[in-house]
């Protein structure tokens, strides 16, 4: 057993059937090549502990397998790489079995004609990007890191800067393999199992464990985007910039200033691009950046107000033209933050988490003005906060976006956290908005309950499905009042 929280059991590696080589990652024992992105071994921990990426533990230990079909055998929860901010991949009991997916990461058929894929669970973003993109073909949507798997990606319904054009993964994903909390398998697709297959995609992975997955990739034009972007100078100017954004280019978000007050509160940087045509790129791929890895804990009084502000101020200058455009590679573009790994340690050992959430359209700018002011006011922020347009609500029973404005900002773990978490849900409750689970460790039971209109379609759903609510983590006990 892993001292981190890991028991691996392997079989003999099947090859996959496409014809495409790759290799497992995970974090396995020293027989087979570790994966630093992956790694999270805790030396020196009595108890086995999971965390998810802000870093908060909660007692429970995962197995790790080849094969899903048979560790999902029992199993209350599944995870992938524990990039899920909150509690949703952590168990709900020390006792529970939790399955690591990330070693079933097979290619079982691959359509070089259509871009159709099939694929286990575990297969990692990270891995589908690194052998696809140079064949031509990319992920129809993409959260902001490559370190998610398949399964995770169904679970979370991810969305990226493309939503307003393209939707939710889960508006791509064609057929799905599930083992439901009986144990029985079965495959579901939007005509098959249509109930069970929509409550599956955003329904955080308490309707089955997804064992494989079917979609269909995009034909992308080069291995290069064509970027775009902007200084702006506050809140009111970046969702002017945001809109105009999103009406000309395929892919948008933008940096904002959570911190800053006045004439300044809600500057940023705004992003925007499009894949660069064969004629725009240049003639070479693109060179992987070598890796680099936060090297220890910063101690937690390092990241403060104060630092965060002059962080702040420092990255909003360095656009030091207003406009900038010019050709880019995916990496930087889509996964800024991935260029250094176990960036998470910033926060210290107090650990962190995100609040993100969507304002709807019909809410207009001062809702998102108003959202602004209350978060600067309540302080907690960081110097990470992100902002996106989003379109129009997905088919996924309990998937996160809805036409409007998104907003992402981590907060460090502090005494006033949950009091700052309830001012906001008030807030977002008030404007018809709602939160996005997978981001989420601190929102309470009846303030979800109040922002979510299709929750009592997903509970009957899980009443058809799981009747005795077998399948569970440490956010159902919390949000759904399973037991524990």
């Amino acid at each position: 057993m892993d001292p981190g929280g890991t028991r691996i059991e392997l079989t003999a590696c099947r090859c996959s059937g496409s014809g495409i080589p790759f290799r497992v990652t995970g974090r396995p024992p020293a027989t087979l090549e570790l994966s630093p992105e992956v790694a999270d071994a805790r030396p020196g921990i009595a108890q086995p502990q999971l965390a998810g990426w802000g870093r908060i533990p909660a007692a429970g230990e995962e197995l790790l397998s080849e094969t899903l079909e048979r560790a999902t055998l029992g199993a209350r929860l599944s995870r992938g790489l524990g990039r899920s901010y909150g509690d949703s991949s952590l168990p709900a009991s020390a006792a529970d079995r939790v399955v690591g997916t990330r070693l079933a990461n097979r290619i079982v058929a691959f359509d070089e004609k259509t871009g159709v894929i099939r694929a286990e669970a575990g297969l990692s973003l990270a891995e589908m990007n690194r052998l696809f993109i140079p064949r031509g073909w990319f992920t129809p949507v993409t959260p902001g890191t490559k370190y998610v798997t398949l399964g995770g990606m169904v679970a979370s319904d991810v969305h990226g800067k493309n939503h307003h054009i393209d939707g939710c993964f889960g508006a791509h994903v064609r057929w799905l393999r599930l083992r439901l909390a009986d144990d029985s398998v079965v495959e579901c697709s939007p005509t098959q199992y249509a109930d069970l297959f929509y409550g599956t995609i955003g329904g955080m992975g308490l309707l089955g464990h997804v064992l494989e997955v079917e979609f269909a990739f995009h034909r992308i034009s080069s291995p290069w985007l064509w970027m775009e972007s902007e200084r702006v100078p506050g809140v009111d100017e970046f969702l002017g910039s945001l809109g105009r954004a999103a009406a000309a280019f395929p892919m948008s978000m933008g940096w904002i200033d959570c911190l800053s007050r006045g004439q300044s509160m809600g500057r940023g940087i705004m992003m925007a691009g499009r894949w660069a045509t064969h004629e725009e790129a240049p003639s070479t791929p693109p060179v992987e950046a070598k890796k680099k890895s936060f090297p220890a804990d910063l101690p937690n009084f390092a990241l403060n107000r104060v630092t965060a502000k002059l962080f702040n101020m420092a990255y909003y200058w360095r656009h030091v033209r207003r406009r900038r455009a010019g050709i880019v590679a995916p990496d930087p573009f889509f996964y800024p933050l991935d260029a250094i790994l176990d960036w998470n340690r910033a926060y210290g050992s107090r650990g962190f988490t995100q609040y993100q959430c969507v304002l709807p359209r019909a809410a207009g700018a001062p809702a998102v003005r108003d959202f602004m002011q209350l978060l600067t006011r309540l302080g907690g922020a960081s110097p990470l906060c992100v902002i996106k347009d989003c379109g129009p609500e997905g088919r996924g029973v309990l998937s996160f976006p809805l036409e409007g404005t998104s907003i992402a900002v981590d907060m460090a773990m502090a005494p006033d956290l949950q009091r700052i978490i309830d001012r906001l849900n008030e807030f977002v409750i008030a404007a018809k908005g709602r939160i996005y689970l997978s981001k989420d460790r601190f929102t309470r039971a009846e303030h979800f309950r109040a922002m979510e209109p299709r929750l009592a379609t997903f509970l009957s759903l899980r009443e058809k499905w799981d009747p005795r609510h077998r399948l569970r983590s440490a956010q159902s006990v919390r949000l759904f009042g399973d037991k524990v």
